[in-house]
């Protein structure tokens, strides 16, 4: 038997990961015809067959199995020994992965994401954004970004400085045509914007004002699961919605939206980067979480 690639044990721990060929061919940089392939390679290679292919779906073997929870770990000691060597060099080179929360990205992305690259012109960053948390490490990622309290207790977090607010808005045409709420309960009286979470629930609108804590199981025509349709069904009159502050923010200031029970949306502890402590830095990650640590200063 020939011995393996390290391109074909990639490609067979980020199958088993991602669970179809098509997503691990996006997160491998190539195309499904030619992952195929190189699985077909390393099968042939060992001799077994590590993966039940059908036009639908994906599975690992008995084999498969084996052999991805034998070569997993010794996969990433050899790529933590690779970064380590690398962290020796002066100027950082190659791809950090990050996973973050949508409206994470949006808040990283220009400050601190497109700053890093102009520093490093050598480094890549590859953001995958997911509402659900993942294990960073399983899911072979070197940073994640979340609200402070989602972070698990076992990573090294780095504040970002970033409080987090929501905002609470409707068109101006739909407040002439339905009045403003004054106090939560009135969204009650209101078509609002659901909120459906990654987990399927349909989440309670928070609010807080002088300590007092209230949730509005509110109601409303529409259920949406990504900011960016809440935002269009706001301009459109479709009814309240319930936003990150700074996923709004420009129509605020435009008075395209208007903002509503400002007093009741306190801030609260914001974003949140973290790692694994136990695995040696790469040059590339060092520099993003020195340039993380500069700019929650300069956010502070």
């Amino acid at each position: 038997m020939e011995l393996a690639s390290l391109k074909e044990l990639e490609a067979a721990i980020a199958i088993a990961r991602r669970g179809t060929f098509r997503a691990a061919a996006i997160d491998l940089g190539m195309s499904t015809t030619a992952l195929s392939h190189t699985i077909s390679r390393l099968e042939a290679g060992l001799g077994v067959r590590l993966f039940n292919r059908t036009t639908r779906s994906v599975s690992l073997t008995d084999a498969g199995r084996l052999f991805v929870q034998q070569v997993a770990p010794s996969l990433q000691e050899l790529h933590a020994a690779l970064d380590l060597v690398r962290s020796h060099r002066e100027t950082p080179s190659g791809t950090i992965r990050i996973n973050a929360a949508p409206f994470a990205a949006r808040a990283i992305i220009s400050p601190l994401v497109l700053e890093f690259l102009r520093r490093y012109p050598d480094m890549n960053v590859d953001i995958v954004t997911e509402g659900k948390m993942v294990d960073i490490v399983k899911d072979g990622f070197d940073l994640g970004v979340r609200v402070e309290g989602l972070v698990p207790t076992d990573m090294i977090a780095v504040s970002l400085g970033l409080p987090q607010r929501h905002a609470v808005v409707g068109s101006p045409e739909y407040f002439k045509k339905h009045g403003r709420p004054i106090v939560p309960p009135d969204l009650l009286n209101h078509r609002c914007i659901r909120v459906r979470l990654p987990d399927g629930s349909l989440f309670r609108w928070r609010f807080e004002k002088d300590g007092e804590p209230v949730q509005i199981d509110v109601r409303g025509p529409i259920a949406l699961d990504e900011a960016s349709l809440t935002r269009t069904a706001v301009l459109e009159s479709a009814g309240v919605g319930y936003l990150f502050e700074q996923d709004i923010l420009s129509e605020i200031e435009a008075g395209r939206v208007v903002r509503v029970l400002e007093d009741w949306t306190p801030p609260y502890p914001g974003l949140c980067l973290y790692y694994p402590g136990r695995r040696n830095l790469s040059a590339g990650v060092r520099a993003f979480l020195d340039l993380a640590r500069e700019f929650s200063r300069k956010a502070a």
